[in-house]
């Protein structure tokens, strides 16, 4: 199931996508990493028939979203999990490549970059380690990647997955460290390249009036910053959000943008396809239909809804 990708082929557009995909494992052992529960003998019974579902309903979700050029994606365990979905399912069509590195995550998991090759060129990529091996604190590593687009303009791709609220202060002020990296990563981009879009996109387990966003990365009750970072979730509809924790949605996953004049904001979405979300057992309302919920198989994509950013060159 494809679209006409009409809209996706306009060389002054660019369209970028973030999702975590919650736990997208394959289902063998790792000995390197704490994923033994995503196998088939594990307590999540995790089997090839239920990875190949999921794979399938992520590419339904990303051809519902017309494509986008590119797809930012957290909790992803391998390249062999990003191999089958660009080259296993129908997104295999439409020829997306991959950017991934592994992480020192104790389980294994990272972001990765989905690109379509037909609109977006990556030049480079690297790791950005946020971990410190002094404190025997390691993460997720960001993902840096450059590139251009179809029409040769630079853009350059932080993909971000900060560290859970397990550990209370401490994790917050790992995540407000981060934040500030991130933030200098953006500023020095920048200033080397003006004319560069930078746009940072990630699960920062965080919203946007905790410190980590509000201190780390300076936009206090603004949606730009000083340094001319926008926050672009800010605007987002209030009554929902991108994960649901003990009945309230909330904007854990968050776009920044640092752009020049030569770029506008054509719309800023929240996907709330209908096969992303169940009805809540307990009260009114929906929360996103999950792969697990504890240990029990629900048969969902993830516990986050995507986003989806669409630019226009002006």
């Amino acid at each position: 199931m494809l679209p006409t990708v009409a809209q996706s082929q306009d060389s002054s557009t660019f369209s970028a996508a973030w999702w975590n995909v919650e736990n997208l494992f394959d289902t063998r052992d790792d000995p390197k990493t704490d994923d033994d529960e995503f196998t088939p003998q594990g307590e999540r019974h995790w089997t090839q028939r239920r990875m190949w579902d999921k794979l399938g309903g992520i590419s339904k979700t990303l051809t519902m979203m017309d494509l986008p050029d590119v797809v930012g994606l957290a909790e992803v365990e391998n390249k062999y999990v990003l191999r089958s979905l660009c080259e296993g399912t129908p997104l295999s069509q439409v020829g997306y490549r991959y950017v991934h590195y592994d992480s020192p995550d104790r389980r294994g998991i990272d972001v990765a970059l989905l690109y379509r090759a037909d609109r977006f060129r990556v030049g480079s990529s690297r790791p950005v380690s946020v971990s410190d091996s002094a404190d025997d604190f390691y993460t997720r590593d960001l993902l840096l990647v450059e590139g251009t687009t179809a029409d040769g303009d630079s853009v350059t791709l932080i993909l971000n997955h900060w560290p859970s609220k397990r550990g209370g202060d401490e994790a917050e002020q790992r995540r407000l460290l981060i934040a500030k990296r991130l933030r200098e990563l953006m500023d020095s981009i920048h200033d080397a390249h003006p004319e560069t879009l930078v746009i940072a996109m990630g699960d920062l387990n965080s919203t946007r009036d905790e410190a980590p966003v509000s201190e780390g990365m300076g936009f206090g009750s603004d949606s730009v910053n000083a340094d001319g970072i926008r926050n672009l979730t800010v605007k987002m509809p209030k009554d929902w959000g991108s994960h649901k924790f003990q009945g309230q949605w909330r904007y854990l996953d968050q776009v920044f943008l640092l752009a020049s004049d030569r770029w506008m904001v054509r719309d800023m979405r929240l996907m709330r396809f209908e096969h992303l979300l169940v009805d809540e057992a307990s009260g009114p309302g929906q929360r996103p239909r999950r792969t697990h919920r504890g240990p029990i198989y629900e048969g969902g994509l993830s516990d986050h809804l995507p986003l989806l950013l669409r630019l226009k060159r002006r």
